[in-house]
């Protein structure tokens, strides 16, 4: 069964990958979000995440070396000019072709053109996803049943690493209402993925949990919300929280596929267990919940 769920997620990864490639063969416009992720049969909600944890590339990366794929194609063929491969692949101008192929691939149309050894070297490096030959990760996974709870959250906006400003103000905010004691626990949801996304357009929510209910509402930016309940994968991350994604990653790559459940359109979740502020980074402990359909 196991192998079987696998090869399903697979099927699903290269159904993408040939429409993508189709699209781009014909000079189509690229299918959209929802437009792909159908193809895979996964939510919109989850697509990109599951993309970059199964391929080991954001779909834009994708995109690209799909893209110079098919240049390095085209450019076997010497009756056809630069200018019209980099048209017939997406790109506006041969010099936005040229620098593309020169931050990629270290080297130029031209240089490919004249040299067949080379370009096959480079169609064949293109042609693999990075995470295709990785090993799976061993995950001591839970599925637990979990109630929802309310939190007073803040949303940040700027960079995953200055996230201890948003719940210093959470603190500060408790600390002028007298609740500090009344914190039981730290929560954390990535509305993104800070490896992909440029720091001023990243958003998280940082919360917190009080023991008791909240009487009254906090002052904007900082709000009332709640975490949604529901049937979770649950795994603890152990080392510095800027590698909470690529553990995501695993638990969506090494996990999901063969463990016969399905996502829920429903936020991943943190739940932060130590403060970086006193515990080393290599010891600091996260749950990372991963919402399933029940």
């Amino acid at each position: 069964m196991k192998a079987d769920t696998r090869n399903a997620y697979a099927r699903r990864i290269d159904a993408v990958l040939a429409r993508l490639q189709q699209a781009i063969a014909d000079g189509d416009d690229l299918p959209g979000l929802d437009a792909l992720a159908a193809v895979a049969h996964l939510s919109p909600f989850h697509f990109h995440r599951v993309w970059r944890a199964l391929t080991g590339e954001p779909l834009g990366a994708t995109i690209a070396r799909l893209r110079l794929a098919k240049a390095l194609q085209l450019l076997g063929d010497t009756d056809v000019g630069i200018a019209d491969v980099a048209l017939a692949v997406g790109y506006d101008t041969p010099q936005a072709l040229a620098r593309a192929m020169r931050e990629r691939l270290d080297a130029s149309p031209t240089e490919v053109r004249q040299d067949p050894a080379c370009r096959a070297a480079l169609l064949d490096a293109l042609g693999r996803p990075a995470r295709a030959a990785a090993e799976p990760l061993p995950l001591q996974v839970e599925v637990v049943s979990l109630t929802p709870f309310e939190v007073v959250a803040l949303r940040n906006r700027g960079a995953f690493a200055d996230l201890d400003q948003a719940y210093g103000a959470l603190f500060e905010w408790a600390a002028g209402a007298g609740l500090v004691e009344s914190i039981i626990g730290l929560h954390g949801i990535p509305w993104g993925d800070h490896r992909d996304l440029p720091a001023e357009t990243l958003e998280f929510d940082c919360a917190i949990r009080l023991d008791g209910e909240l009487v009254g509402e906090p002052e904007a930016p900082l709000r009332r919300a709640t975490l949604e309940g529901g049937v979770f994968a649950r795994v603890r991350h152990v080392g510095p929280y800027e590698d909470l994604e690529a553990a995501v990653d695993g638990l969506l790559a090494d996990w999901l596929p063969g463990s016969g459940h399905a996502l829920r359109d429903a936020p991943i979740r943190y739940d932060f267990l130590d403060d970086p502020e006193t515990v080393p980074a290599p010891l600091l402990r996260a749950d990372i919940l991963l919402p399933l359909a029940g």
